[in-house]
């Protein structure tokens, strides 16, 4: 797998935590990765409580994973955690605590040199895949609960054909549940990129679309944007914006199939 460049080790590449609790969390996720056959792929984390006792076991009956990266605590490093959002099982995300206040649950991570096709069914992004030290999809499906928790605003970092840093922060943030198609809920942009994501032509249009892949067609386009263009993501169409693909990555006018890297980062605003 490809480095990220040099100018983005702060945002997506550090693995250390500052106390003991946090080392734990480190290491559970470690030890579930490294397991047979789960070739460091994302992985969800099932927790057993078992009765009181003097094993390491009875001591994670006790533990109270954060809801999101924005309870982990303050000062830790970014790098791979525990999650519990509400009414989920535990699952490993990677946290940004090092951007603008930190607590940014990653929920997408690409760059123009990826491995992953992204080519991949409705069910396979529903739940996540690929590599949560690098490259990978959170699962639209945890990305909903996660985001049904609290209110979130979301940053969408590029990194254009010279290698310049951008984003487009939307000060709201949410994704419906399946049977709204996983729609995209957007609020207000402000930034360095462009609001490429809510466009004023409806065909390139992002916010407010449902989530379409090459198995499951709700773009408004007369064929399959999914199929056609490589990737799930909320289609109009087709696109302004087009992230979760290989090579091709897109955001409006700032990078038009040469785009060198993305992630998308959530958290509650400061006031919730």
């Amino acid at each position: 797998m490809g480095e990220y460049p040099a100018g983005k080790r702060a945002l997506l590449a550090s693995d250390g935590t500052s106390t003991a609790a946090q080392c734990l969390l480190v290491l559970a996720c470690l030890l579930v990765l490294a397991a047979p056959g789960h070739s460091m792929h994302i992985q969800t984390l099932n927790i057993f409580k078992k009765s009181p006792s003097n094993s390491p076991a009875s001591a994670l009956k006790e533990t109270s994973w954060p809801k999101d990266c924005s309870e982990v605590s303050s000062g830790s490093l970014s790098g791979i955690y525990i999650i519990q959002p509400t009414g989920l099982h535990p699952i490993m995300v990677y946290c940004e605590m090092n951007v603008t206040g930190g607590g940014w649950t990653v929920i997408q991570r690409n760059q123009q040199s990826t491995e992953i096709t992204w080519a991949e069914s409705w069910s396979t992004y529903k739940y996540g895949f690929g590599n949560v030290r690098s490259e990978y999809w959170l699962g639209t499906e945890y990305i909903h609960q996660i985001s049904r928790q609290k209110v979130y605003q979301v940053r969408f970092v590029i990194w254009d054909a010279a290698n310049n840093m951008k984003f487009a922060d939307y000060n709201l943030f949410s994704v419906e549940d399946e049977s709204q198609g996983y729609r995209l809920r957007l609020g207000t942009y402000s930034g360095t990129a462009e609001d490429a994501m809510d466009s004023d032509n409806p065909r390139n249009a992002h916010n407010n679309m449902k989530f379409s892949t090459k198995d499951r067609d709700q773009d408004t386009y007369s064929g399959n944007c999914a199929s056609s263009y490589g990737g799930g993501w909320w289609y109009s169409a087709c696109y302004s914006v087009r992230l979760n693909v290989k090579g091709g990555m897109t955001w409006g006018s700032l990078c038009n199939g040469n785009c060198k890297a993305s992630a998308i980062l959530i958290k509650p605003p400061l006031y919730h």
